[in-house]
């Protein structure tokens, strides 16, 4: 069963959609332009919408033909990021600084090419919320969702999520039960030592030379405290301290992010970083302050359904073209603050090679237009399977 004939129809409808979005990419809650389109597309397609959601959000409500009391939810998140666009297309950002250089112009659009055909033809049983998220990068925008009582408002059996994936060659899936993509923490650790002169450096505490061990120190978190067949990061990404060449500074501030899968594992990396981080400082005669922030859980798919967005995929592109062996991602993902909530499962679908497009958060990405009907097949596929009519009781013999 390959892609939809009728959105194949309007493949080029969606791709302006996409290329809408993308010229005008709007970050973390502040989708207020993207939410018009959205909203006004759902409403022209006869979906029932409501907006202002975790601020930004869009849900729109459809029930199907078929009497059912089932209910699923379908997301797709609208924000792009903080990257200048190095793209020279026509559809290339309009917004300086900003850029949807992680896809979610396309995810986005595939979601309504999937409303759009599932309105027309109400082929299921129950009720399908497209949730349109908010703020997925950095900010929680699923978690403010949750907080607000989405899963209570609009009450489902399951979520269903989708990313695109440069990894995975165009026409095929990747999907896996358990872990699927990592927790993601934060840290900033500030050391304050004593400024001295940069040529009378026995003066100073030197907050420099301990942060440059510290650096080191902190990878020993993952060599040598995490259990070798475990997953963990711990990736110093900011180095602040300071202003001239010669000036030993008062003090330096690391700043990084940690990923892992194992809740335990995410336990022991807090502590571990406060102990490294306080043993080097004090051996420099520095002082530490450590600031450790979780902010996405690991997104764990659902056997279940996880079971369902395979088969669903495999119905689309063949068994040969869903890949069950990828290995999983250290990069997060928002969308599993649903998933600690309800089963489901979170699919990637392929977005050609990485020479081809860009990897993800580059400054050269842009989604593959191509995938755009083959995602939103994907969805009303997985909708009309999950929500199919349900069978009468046998008669009793």
């Amino acid at each position: 069963m390959p892609v939809i004939n009728r959105i194949a129809e309007f493949h080029a409808e969606m791709t302006q959609w996409r290329h809408q979005i993308h010229a005008h990419p709007e970050t973390a809650f502040e989708e207020h332009k993207t939410a018009d389109l959205v909203a006004g597309l759902l409403e022209s397609f006869g979906v029932s919408v409501d907006r202002g959601i975790a601020q930004t959000g869009v849900i729109g409500t459809l029930k199907g033909s078929l009497a059912g009391d089932r209910a699923i939810a379908l997301r797709a998140d609208m924000d792009g990021l903080h990257i200048e666009e190095q793209n020279d297309v026509p559809h290339a950002s309009q917004n300086h600084g900003r850029m949807h250089a992680c896809g979610h112009d396309g995810h986005t659009a595939m979601l309504l090419g999937a409303a759009k055909h599932l309105a027309e033809t109400r082929n299921f049983a129950g009720t399908i919320h497209f949730i349109f998220q908010p703020a997925e990068e950095n900010e929680g925008g699923a978690r403010l969702m949750i907080e607000e009582g989405v899963l209570e408002r609009y009450p489902v059996e399951a979520v269903y999520g989708m990313h695109n994936w440069p990894e995975v060659p165009v026409g095929q899936f990747a999907v896996r039960p358990g872990p699927m993509m990592a927790a993601f923490d934060i840290f900033e650790i500030t050391i304050s030592g004593r400024g001295a002169h940069a040529a009378m450096p026995h003066l100073a505490i030197d907050p420099i030379v301990a942060a440059a061990q510290l650096v080191s120190g902190l990878q020993t978190i993952t060599s040598r405290n995490v259990h070798p067949l475990e997953g963990a990061v711990v990736s110093i990404t900011q180095v602040h301290g300071g202003d001239t060449w010669n000036v030993i500074p008062d003090r330096v501030v690391l700043r990084g992010t940690t990923r892992s899968f194992n809740p335990a594992v995410r336990d022991q990396i807090e502590p571990a970083i406060r102990r490294i981080a306080d043993g080097i400082c004090r051996a420099c005669g520095a002082q530490m302050a450590l600031r450790y922030e979780r902010r996405y859980p690991a997104l764990i798919n659902a056997s279940t359904e996880t079971e369902i967005a395979a088969a669903t995929a495999a119905s689309i592109v063949g068994e040969s073209n869903v890949k069950r062996d990828l290995l999983p991602s250290m990069a997060a993902e928002d969308f599993a603050c649903f998933l600690e909530q309800k089963p489901g499962a979170y699919i990637w679908i392929g977005n050609g090679t990485a020479e081809a497009g860009g990897i993800l958060h580059n400054p050269h990405y842009d989604f593959n237009d191509e995938v755009l009907p083959l995602g939103a097949s994907y969805w009303v596929r997985l909708a009309e399977s999950v929500l199919a009519k349900e069978r009468a009781s046998a008669s009793p013999t």
